[in-house]
């Protein structure tokens, strides 16, 4: 509900030693997705494990099979309440783009994002569908050297669920003036396409700051 990573661990203890978990287990990882958690973390099963492969694509199988049954709906209701009002600036445009989302059945979210907050403040909504999270690279001094930003955030967000994040082009700002940052969004719907997450005539939400705005925008690809 804060929007913080959830990492859920000892959760199939018994592969360590046996090739499939009990029922308990196998609920208990399936509650884990239900509830929302972010990752699942292994363990002995893993590292000293016996089935180690059975152990990741069995925990796997069972994610996948949660997903099916999550009630999305359910959970952005209740994220919504908990979170209440009035709404930071922020939280309701992440909130308003996982709703575009979810009404007009997009395939993907697209966020700019300099710090990564955006993108993981939309990924607490669970949407149904992933999240792009194109970080932009920003150019920092020391007065002694220049270092661009941007790498660790975009590493950071790979444990959240449901996120995507890439590098972009440092030359490309995420904060543009005139909404023309065409050649950015090229390359983070490119990168859809190549992973199959965006297909031709699938819709797009786009969340992108435009000078001092906040502005999520549906688009429509072509083939």
């Amino acid at each position: 509900m804060m929007g913080k990573p959830a990492v859920i661990t000892r959760v199939v203890d018994s592969m360590t030693d046996n090739l499939r978990p009990t029922r308990a287990e196998a609920t208990d990882v399936a509650n884990a997705v239900l509830d929302g958690s972010d990752a699942i973390l292994l363990g002995a099963e893993t590292l000293r494990g016996l089935y180690p492969v059975e152990t990741v694509s069995t925990v796997g199988k069972i994610c996948a099979e949660a997903e099916k049954v999550f009630n999305q709906d359910v959970y952005f209701k209740k994220t919504v309440k908990h979170v209440g009002e009035p709404m930071t600036h922020l939280e309701s445009i992440a909130s308003s783009a996982v709703r575009a989302a979810i009404k007009v059945k997009a395939s993907a979210i697209i966020c700019f994002t300099s710090s990564g907050r955006a993108a993981r403040l939309i990924a607490k909504y669970r949407p149904l569908m992933p999240v792009i999270s194109v970080v932009i690279p920003r150019l920092r001094t020391n007065q002694l050297r220049w270092t661009f930003s941007g790498a660790f955030e975009a590493r950071q967000s790979l444990i959240v669920r449901g996120l995507f994040p890439m590098l972009a082009d440092p030359r490309h700002p995420a904060e543009t003036k005139n909404g023309t940052n065409e050649s950015v969004l090229k390359v983070a719907l490119d990168h859809g396409k190549a992973s199959g997450i965006i297909k031709p005539h699938d819709r797009v939400v786009i969340c992108q700051k435009l000078g001092d705005a906040s502005v999520v925008k549906i688009i429509e690809l072509e083939d």
